[in-house]
This record gives C-alpha cells, sequence and structure tokens, in this order.
C-alpha cells in the first residue's frame, strides 16, 4: 500500500489517498489512531459504494468522516469501472441500458444480473485484499465492520470472517448468487430501507432481509427515494456499530 497525499482535515481527522497496485483509495482516522498516546486500539469500517459513484462522492465523504470523528478507521476504495478506475464501454452501455430499462419501467433483472453479477465477483476480492494492507497499519488492528454497498456485503460478510457487522444501504436488488448467499450471513446487520427507492423494489429488499440468517438483525425503512437516506441514519450505524466493534 502506497500513501500518495496526506491532510489533516479541520475536526482533526487525518485523510489519505493511496493504492494498492490498480486499486486506488481513501483512509480516515482520528487523529490519535496510531500514535504514541492513544493506548485503544481502532477499529475499521470498509465503506464501499455502489452505482457507478467515487469514492470522493460527498454523501460518501460525509459519512466516512462522521465515523471516523466516532473514532473508528474508514476506509473506501473505488471498484472496477468506477471512479478514478478505467471504464470500457461495455461498461457504459450496460449502465446506460439498465438506466434505460429502469426509467421505462421494463424487466432489467437479466441486464442487472449480467453487469453486477461480474462486478461482485471482481470487487470482493479487492476487498479483501486492501482490508490485508489495511490491518498492517499502526493502531489499526479491527474489529472490521463493512457499511454500503448491499450485493458486495453480502458476499464479504459470506467469505470472510474478518467482518463481525455490516450495515447494508440501496435496499434488496442484489444479483441470485448474493440472495442465495444471504442465508449464509450471520453476523449483526442493520439494513436501510428507502420505502419509495425508484431502484430497490420494496419486497425485495423485504425479502432479502427475511432471508438473511443472521440472529441479530434490524431494519430501517424511511420515506422516500433512493438518495433520501436521512442523516440521522449515519448516526444511528455508528451507535449500531459501537455495540458491536468496541
Amino acid at each position: 500500500m502506497q500513501f500518495t497525499s496526506e491532510q489533516r482535515l479541520d475536526d482533526g481527522i487525518i485523510e489519505r489517498e493511496f493504492t494498492l497496485g490498480e486499486i486506488p483509495g481513501t483512509l480516515w482516522t482520528p487523529a490519535a489512531a496510531g500514535s504514541a498516546d492513544s493506548a485503544a486500539p481502532t477499529p475499521l469500517i470498509l465503506m464501499s459504494h455502489n452505482g457507478g459513484l467515487h469514492r470522493r462522492e460527498p454523501r460518501l465523504i460525509a459519512r466516512a468522516r462522521q465515523s471516523a470523528a466516532c473514532g473508528y478507521a474508514v476506509a473506501a476504495i473505488d471498484a472496477p469501472g468506477h471512479g478514478d478506475r478505467p471504464r470500457s464501454a461495455a461498461d457504459d452501455q450496460a449502465r446506460a441500458e439498465l438506466r434505460r430499462a429502469m426509467t421505462a419501467g421494463e424487466p432489467v433483472d437479466e441486464i442487472f444480473e449480467s453487469f453486477i453479477g461480474p462486478l461482485v465477483e471482481k470487487t470482493v476480492p479487492e476487498w479483501q485484499t486492501t482490508l490485508d494492507a489495511l490491518l498492517t497499519l499502526p493502531g489499526i488492528t479491527g474489529p472490521v465492520g463493512y457499511g454500503g454497498w448491499t450485493a458486495v456485503g453480502i458476499r464479504l460478510a459470506a467469505v470472510d470472517p474478518r467482518i463481525t457487522a455490516a450495515g447494508f444501504f440501496a435496499g434488496g436488488y442484489v444479483p441470485r448468487a448474493q440472495r442465495e448467499e444471504a442465508r449464509q450471513v450471520t453476523i449483526p446487520l442493520l439494513f436501510l430501507l428507502q420505502w419509495d427507492d425508484e431502484g430497490n423494489p420494496r419486497q425485495r429488499a423485504l425479502d432479502l432481509f427475511d432471508a438473511f440468517g443472521s440472529r441479530e438483525k434490524t431494519l430501517h425503512a424511511n420515506l422516500g427515494g433512493h438518495t433520501g437516506t436521512p442523516w440521522f441514519e449515519v448516526e444511528d450505524g455508528n451507535r449500531f456499530f459501537d455495540r458491536h466493534l468496541k
């Protein structure tokens, strides 16, 4: 892992850009993390995004800084074809076709499977590689939580025992493989649902929540569309992680 920049923000949080092979990422840490006067280890949250977003997207940065202010190290990476990563013409065409079909109210399952399914397969190993590197940094010892993109989070929680709690955003529209893998996810979960999410059918989200194998799982549903999640859910999410990572 190579750090390419570092800055101390106004709230004392340290923000560092890094590269790990072809993977670009950002790490936010509390000011005291890894310092000689900090005796406590710093738990880590992996913050994943979807929908073609950049890890520098303002909503994600705000969430990351809020969690870092609560004492967590927070890492975000750009998935293949997202953010600073190269995007192929085929990726752009698939995104455009998916948006067009959803806007027109046409069936999108096959388009979704052909695009998102392979993306999950590529992204999860990159998160595991990133996690390997992050846990070698001074002061960052875990436990490890995950917050964000549901499809990637399901696979990661199913295959990597280092993930001990997860908050899933963006509803229940996930590939078939992840709908099956949800039964293997047994860690504590906080599942966020936007009741009027134009891109995630409500019933699919409710069915997915029911499928999770976790004995401790909580569903928070709020009125509004895909990007309308209230800010207090970020604060509640940090309290959820406090219970399971500290």
